[in-house]
């Protein structure tokens, strides 16, 4: 892959657009939002403050939130431009709308090291649309775009793909040359055992990565209420759990699959169940227990255990999902296991894929001992399936 670094770059003094991804959580105080997790605004900050340091006009675009095309208040980036201002010790100006009159004048005034923060991409129907004119719009700001929004790698809306071939240079920022870095390692020849940890809801919404990572993975080891469907394929009665019994077939189908490749796939052997989803305790019980009242919520003690073990060992992992509830404190122990035992493989190229895995390594305190920590959930699975990612393929030299 033939993608330019910013710090190869010549941007002083240009007009540089630097999508990055500002989509983070406020705070409900409807009188005066704030920064709920400041998460994604820390990992963009060495690329902005690099390109403020070498004189570069700076344009950044972030979306925030879902607003579909129209303008909503709680949705603007006001308040995220207020704790960007505080965290680089200077003026951002928050431009009133994406594009327009407005937004061109405040651009055309950016002196060197100044930055404009332009608002929510997404308050324009175009965004999302990919839509030429809105591109032209934005490309028309710089002279150099640069992407370190690797979140939004996977989708091929107008600030991450369509606007790039309108700007003479292009590159990556920080962010998105380290996404790219570690999540290739992946693709290639890896130093084995490699073993894959998969939790989350659904087996629809993993399947696809499941089955690619056959041909590259010598174990799997699933979790979360997506392990409950492969359980009751396997002829498991798991009560009130969460079973997509539309996808047994789809499971069983896999698991041939798995065995005909000799990769080693790994169930719960037991579980954490409750009554109820807000249950302030579970009860321990092996899979073959689950009474028809009870809802698994967690992987057990000894299914954390015997992963753990398989983690230990590996030379190469991958993690992506939850496995269980990691919400609710009762139903969290499984999740922290396998942070945990990530963390304490030293030898291992660790990789987690973002989300919710990405948090509880930040709950553990871990986070700083893997060998990365992806920012992007569904880019992230996109990539190491294979797949050409938008945001990326437009960084491509020509």
């Amino acid at each position: 892959m033939t993608i330019r670094s910013v710090a190869d770059m010549a941007i002083e003094g240009k007009r540089v657009f630097l999508r990055v991804d500002l989509n983070v959580p406020l705070t409900s105080d409807t009188a005066q939002r704030g920064v709920a997790d400041d998460a994604r605004i820390r990992a963009a900050l060495p690329t902005i403050q690099h390109c403020v340091e070498r004189g570069a006009r700076l344009i950044v675009g972030s979306h925030l939130g879902r607003p579909k095309g129209t303008v909503k208040s709680e949705l603007s980036l006001d308040p995220v431009g207020r704790y960007l201002a505080e965290k680089l010790d200077r003026e951002v100006l928050l431009t009133d709308e994406p594009v327009g009159d407005g937004a061109r004048k405040v651009v055309g005034d950016l002196r060197e090291g100044q930055i404009a923060l332009l608002e929510n991409l997404r308050f324009h129907p175009g965004e999302e649309k990919n839509d030429e004119n809105f591109a032209r719009m934005l490309a028309s700001y710089a002279d150099v775009y640069i992407n370190d929004a690797f979140g939004t790698a996977h989708r091929a809306h107008a600030s991450t793909a369509g606007m790039v071939p309108m700007v003479a240079e292009r590159g990556a920022g920080f962010v998105m040359a380290r996404e790219i870095e570690f999540l290739s390692r992946l693709l290639g020849e890896v130093e084995r055992p490699y073993t894959a940890v998969l939790g989350g809801a659904k087996v629809t919404d993993k399947i696809e990565v499941l089955e690619s990572l056959l041909g590259r993975v010598n174990s799997i080891l699933i979790g979360g209420a997506m392990a409950n469907t492969f359980l009751a394929a396997q002829g498991q009665t798991m009560g009130k759990s969460k079973v997509e019994h539309e996808k047994l077939a789809m499971a069983r189908n896999f698991l041939r699959k798995a065995s005909d490749r000799r990769v080693a796939v790994r169930l719960p052997s037991d579980v954490v169940v409750a009554r109820e989803f807000t249950a302030d305790s579970g009860n321990v019980v092996p899979v073959d227990a689950v009474s028809e009242h009870d809802m698994a919520l967690d992987i057990g003690p000894d299914t954390a255990s015997a992963y753990g073990e398989m983690i230990a060992e590996a030379r190469t992992l991958f993690w992506n999902g939850p496995m269980g509830m990691f919400e609710r404190e009762p139903f969290a122990a499984g999740t922290l296991a396998v942070a945990r035992a990530f963390a304490e493989n030293r030898r291992a190229l660790t990789v987690v894929g973002g989300g919710d895995s990405a948090a509880a390594a930040a709950q553990m305190g871990v986070a700083e001992k893997m060998s990365h920590v992806s920012t992007g959930g569904g880019a992230s699975l996109e990539f190491i399936q294979g797949r050409t990612l938008p945001g990326i393929a437009a960084l491509q030299a020509e």
